[in-house]
């Protein structure tokens, strides 16, 4: 068993080692979105505005929200629409959940060499969060394993139909929350406005 922990973190240091030195790391999402979006990209482009629910206007949350909607702003404007919140033809509607669980050492021979937790909190992301340890945000052995949740929704404003619904959730040791969000929006995205049914895997490529 010693010696399995032993390969577990050899192996583990080594994936770490040739990640900073690609200047890249992978940020592996799963993803489900549905769309009534047409494909025509003069059709589709227009402005929107993000409509916030109550409680993402609550001063404890409110700074947050828009540090998210920062991220999507820029996400949405790579595939043709602008925020015009006085002339939008779309509401954008986001969501964002934290969870996360503390790793802790096994307490019996037969468990891992690290494993996870019960989770222990959830909540709107908090983007202040800082990244710590081996890089990227990130202490090893990883002090905690983050969930993100994801959720983009796009609204004809003048018939309140839903057009574009979609969700991702990446289950990982980075803490530096900005940076997963940013891949998360990419990987939510992915294939805009008509993105193929089902249960996707993607992978978004994040700089160091």
């Amino acid at each position: 068993m010693r010696q399995l922990i032993a390969v577990f973190v050899a192996l583990f240091v080594a994936i770490l080692t040739l990640s900073g030195c690609a200047g890249v790391r992978m940020i592996d999402s799963e993803v489900r979105a549905i769309s009534t979006l047409p494909a025509v990209n003069p059709v589709i482009q227009g402005n929107y505005r993000f409509d916030r629910l109550p409680l993402q206007n609550t001063p404890d949350i409110q700074a947050d929200a828009q540090r998210i909607e920062a991220l999507a702003q820029a996400a949405l404007a790579r595939h043709g629409l602008t925020r015009e919140d006085a002339q939008a033809r779309y509401g954008v509607q986001l969501g964002a959940r934290l969870q996360m669980r503390e790793w802790r050492r096994p307490g019996s021979a037969l468990a891992s060499p690290w494993w996870p937790g019960d989770w222990m909190g959830h909540g709107f992301i908090n983007l202040n969060r800082p990244g710590t340890g081996v890089g990227f945000g990130m202490s090893f052995p990883p002090s905690y394993l983050y969930q993100y949740e994801l959720s983009i929704l796009i609204r004809d404003l003048a018939t309140t139909q839903v057009l574009f619904e979609s969700r991702a959730v990446h289950e990982g040791p980075w803490s530096d929350t900005s940076t997963v969000l940013t891949a998360l929006f990419e990987a939510a995205l992915k294939d805009f406005p008509n993105p193929p049914a089902g249960v996707r895997k993607i992978n978004v490529e994040i700089p160091r």
